[in-house]
């Protein structure tokens, strides 16, 4: 957040108190719409709306359009009907869907009635796409051109929709049956001879995707490519859209929000978290705190099971939770390098083998260093006579915590199942389970119990 920002509020709130629209609307010229969205969030529901009223339709619109979710429809239930279609109107269709998509159904119905009957179509098109898909997070503003045109033509077209269009630095060539046939460069046209035809300095065989795209693969291929925006088509071939790069930073925002909150144990929020509700966050972080506990008891019961070879050799209690944590901690480092790579795309399914060859090396290696320092502690300690019943634990348990770490990702993608949920708790766990047997094993061979 710009800190501007929070100098301000006091003064806004004033205006709004006390001065007049003119005075507010001179005092918020100098931000950004983002820095107002800002302010926004940061007052009551009717100082917001006050202050939405005093600034330019556009401005208003621009600002409106990057608030979070539950505070626009908050805001949006506020502001008085005509201001609403107004509001609307003026939108991007993609955020105009997107909100339409968020608000309650007796609200919907009244707005779209009241739209142009273009627009109403546009919104309820977009709004049918379905969830975290291309047709989703796509507009329909684009500017479209013919082979045909001459690049003076083109260029007069893009000047007359250049202030109601997404972007204008890109620009589709479209065929009669609306199929996109090639893209062409704004540089392109302006270097371009004015006589000179759009099918002649266009590119051609774009780059484009399906409608029904996942929204990760869309935000991953504008990266790829280094797009500013990728053509989005349907079915039938005809092109019905573009997904832009500040939409797909939101994507990829939301995506690793995800991921991170999956890691650690907790299904994924559908809103911020300071608007989640109480009950919704004990209910989504309950769930995989209960399978947790389900491993921690199965833990529990083996070591159980060792009870007596424990009893005979009380030393090896206190290296046990050494023993847990070493498995836990690598398992969870795997977990997190392998997942990223695969986000990232330098990580697939097949690569499997090499991916295990990588992480028996480095797990062994680990597990060597960690074994001699542990059977070094075990001396120091006093408790030579398990030294080296702790050193080959550690080695065990370490190699085996890099390996299921790395390769358990791999298999639940292989099942089409997100890898994210092979989180550090959930794999630290299974280490748990896995690192008593190995230590209790290595202990009654090693030390006759």
């Amino acid at each position: 957040m710009n800190s501007a920002v929070l100098l301000v509020i006091p003064e806004i709130r004033d205006l709004i108190r006390d001065g007049s629209s003119e005075d507010l609307a001179a005092a918020l010229a100098p931000f950004h719409s983002a820095d107002l969205a800002d302010i926004l969030e940061m007052l009551e529901d009717e100082e917001a709306v006050t202050l939405l009223h005093s600034l330019a339709p556009i401005e208003g619109v621009e600002a409106f359009e990057q608030l979070e979710d539950s505070f626009q429809v908050r805001l949006f239930e506020t502001i008085g009907s005509e201001r609403r279609v107004k509001l609307v109107a003026l939108m991007s269709p993609d955020d105009r869907a997107d909100l339409i998509n968020n608000l309650p159904q007796n609200l919907v119905a009244g707005l779209l009635s009241q739209l142009p009957a273009e627009e109403a179509k546009d919104v309820a098109t977009l709004a049918n796409y379905t969830e975290e898909t291309a047709g989703a997070i796509m507009t329909s503003d684009f500017v479209r051109l013919s082979p045909e045109m001459s690049t003076a033509e083109a260029i007069e077209r893009v000047r007359e929709q250049a202030t109601s269009k997404e972007t204008i630095f890109a620009l589709y060539v479209l065929d009669t049956a609306g199929c996109l046939i090639g893209v062409a460069s704004l540089r392109r046209l302006i270097l371009a001879k004015p006589e000179d035809l759009v099918g002649d300095v266009m590119y051609p065989n774009p780059i484009s995707l399906p409608v029904e795209t996942d929204q990760e693969h869309v935000a991953e291929r504008l990266r790829h490519y280094d797009f500013l925006a990728i053509p989005i088509t349907d079915d039938a071939g005809r092109m019905i859209g573009i997904v832009t790069h500040d939409d797909a930073f939101d994507v990829v925002l939301e995506e690793q929000t995800e991921d991170v909150q999956k890691m650690a144990a907790v299904e994924p929020l559908e809103a911020a978290y300071s608007d989640t509700p109480v009950i919704t966050l004990v209910r989504k972080r309950a769930v995989w705190l209960i399978v947790l506990l389900g491993a921690g008891l199965v833990a529990g019961g083996v070591l159980e099971f060792f009870h007596d070879e424990l009893m005979a050799y009380i030393a090896l209690t206190s290296f046990l939770p050494l023993i847990i944590a070493a498995g836990g901690n690598t398992g969870g480092q795997s977990a997190t390098l392998v997942i990223r790579g695969m986000a990232v795309g330098d990580v697939k399914i097949e690569d499997w083998p090499r991916i295990a060859g990588r992480e028996a090396l480095s797990g062994l290696l680990l597990g060597l260093m960690l074994g001699i320092l542990g059977y070094g502690m075990a001396h120091v300690m006093g408790q030579g006579a398990v030294g080296t019943t702790v050193g080959l634990t550690l080695v065990g348990i370490v190699t085996m915590g890099s390996l299921l770490g790395s390769l358990l990702p791999l298999l639940l993608a292989r099942l089409k199942i997100d890898p994210a949920i092979t989180s550090a708790p959930l794999i630290a766990g299974l280490i748990d389970i896995l690192g008593i047997i190995l230590y209790f094993l290595i202990a009654k061979t090693i030390l006759g119990i």
